[in-house]
């Protein structure tokens, strides 16, 4: 027996999934939520095996409640079913916790595998969302930015200064004033908690800049 909770504002979605579990008995809907608060709460209280999840909800949204279940009730599996299939929102619930992610207007074989997998520990997408996160591992990886909590001046300087120039060879570089160059530096060597020229020159060139 799988313990299903729904959480959805929509009451026509309720109505349908309560209708759908109705006709399954391995499947025992115990609960609904209209809200993520509500849901985080059932998630708790009702402890059920697996939540369908809509993410466009009122108070809390269904990213937050996802990612707040994730925390305080990690059996608890999150099966995502929404409106939404861009990248963006896709990578966005999956890194809240989410385990499984259906479209609306999936099949009922689909709801009904997705949920059981889900509950027995897997990770599921509906077929339209499978090929695009599918497409997405099988394209390059784009080049990600080994350090991104610098601003774009600031990896300007750090790379010319793991290239051995000096503050005043960066400023005629970059076209900046010696001052703007010095913070900047003060800024990187913060941000990167290191406290010398060199170990900031070693750690940029590690992570592939500095390279002529």
């Amino acid at each position: 027996m799988i313990k299903v909770l729904v959480a959805d504002d929509h009451p026509v979605v309720r109505d349908g999934l309560r209708a759908l579990f109705e006709e399954y008995p391995n499947i025992d809907l115990i609960g609904e939520a209209a809200t993520g608060r509500e849901a985080i709460k059932a998630a708790v209280i009702n402890r059920p095996d697996v939540i369908i999840m809509d993410l466009a909800m009122p108070d809390t949204d269904g990213f937050s409640a996802t990612a707040e279940i994730s925390r305080v009730a990690p059996d608890v599996a999150v099966l995502v079913l929404t409106m939404s299939d861009d990248d963006v929102t896709v990578t966005k619930a999956m890194r809240a916790g989410a385990r499984g992610y259906l479209l609306k207007g999936a099949t009922k074989e689909e709801i009904l595998r997705a949920v059981t997998a889900v509950a027995d520990g897997q990770a599921i997408f509906g077929p339209a969302v499978a090929q695009r996160v599918l497409a997405r591992l099988g394209a390059p990886a784009a080049d990600e930015d080994p350090f991104p909590q610098l601003t774009p001046r600031e990896h300007d300087v750090l790379r010319l200064l793991a290239q051995g120039l000096s503050n005043s060879a960066i400023a005629d570089r970059l076209g900046l004033s010696l001052k703007t160059v010095n913070n900047n530096t003060s800024a990187i060597f913060t941000k990167l908690n290191v406290g010398t020229r060199t170990e900031a020159a070693i750690l940029a060139r590690d992570r592939g800049l500095g390279h002529a």
